[in-house]
């Protein structure tokens, strides 16, 4: 049988915390909860679970200022945040920051399960042999797609990418040339269904952009396709067959 896999749930309501973590203990997770983000960050350097719940507003030091920090620090361990509010601009403004996904409340746990469970799959690398239709490895100017073990390199560098940016330029390594709608983007990355926003989709090409564009504001690889959406454009494919 496989390993449980471990959640940190970050709220300063109890409750709340009492809720989810009956809840998905009863799911299968392995789960710790904290009541706010002091020395988490000292944790994460000691341990690591395999996925982070944080709230965005809690008092002093917020869920979006510690995935801020983790995402600037490099780290792409999965993040959902929890949010109050339903508006689509605050949402974004957690994708924007960072996160996996993002949930308003109030929710059903069932839902958050959902959530955790995708987020996960995005992540988990494929098992060895498991055929790919377009080859394991995409290169593109100095970068390296590895679709099997989920990672992206510039040269001998791995570069981080979250579980939402990682599916997005998947997506567009294999759909190369292909304009792709808002909707289509948000079908093929996160499957039939989705509550994803249009904005949300913008906030991580405009991600992916700052990571693999010289030149975010006249990117060379993931184009504008004005009033449609967006096409990537690699200057020299090669796929490792």
């Amino acid at each position: 049988m496989s390993k449980p896999q471990t959640l940190w749930i970050v709220d300063d309501d109890l409750e709340m915390r009492k809720l989810l973590d009956e809840y998905l203990v009863s799911q299968g997770f392995v789960v710790r909860t904290f009541p706010g983000t002091r020395n988490l960050e000292r944790r994460l350097a000691r341990e690591r679970p395999d996925l982070l719940i944080l709230d965005v507003m809690m008092p002093g030091d917020s869920g979006l200022d510690l995935c801020r920090r983790i995402r600037q620090s490099g780290d792409d361990i999965p993040i959902i945040m929890l949010t109050a509010k339903s508006d689509p601009m605050d949402r974004a403004i957690g994708l924007d920051n960072g996160a996996d996904d993002y949930l308003g409340k109030p929710f059903l746990p069932q839902e958050l399960t959902a959530r955790i469970n995708s987020v996960l799959r995005r992540r988990a690398p494929l098992p060895p042999g498991t055929p790919m239709p377009d080859g394991d490895v995409v290169r593109f100017g100095d970068y390296r797609l590895d679709l099997s073990t989920r990672t992206f390199w510039r040269g001998k560098t791995q570069l981080g990418l979250t579980t939402g940016e990682f599916a997005l330029l998947s997506v567009f390594v294999k759909k190369s040339h292909q304009p792709l709608s808002r909707e289509r983007l948000i079908e093929l990355a996160r499957g039939p269904g989705s509550e994803n926003t249009d904005r949300s989709i913008d906030v991580q090409i405009s991600r992916l952009r700052k990571i693999i564009e010289n030149d975010p504001a006249r990117p060379r690889y993931i184009q504008t396709v004005w009033g449609f959406g967006y096409v990537f454009v690699p200057d020299d494919p090669v796929a490792d067959r």
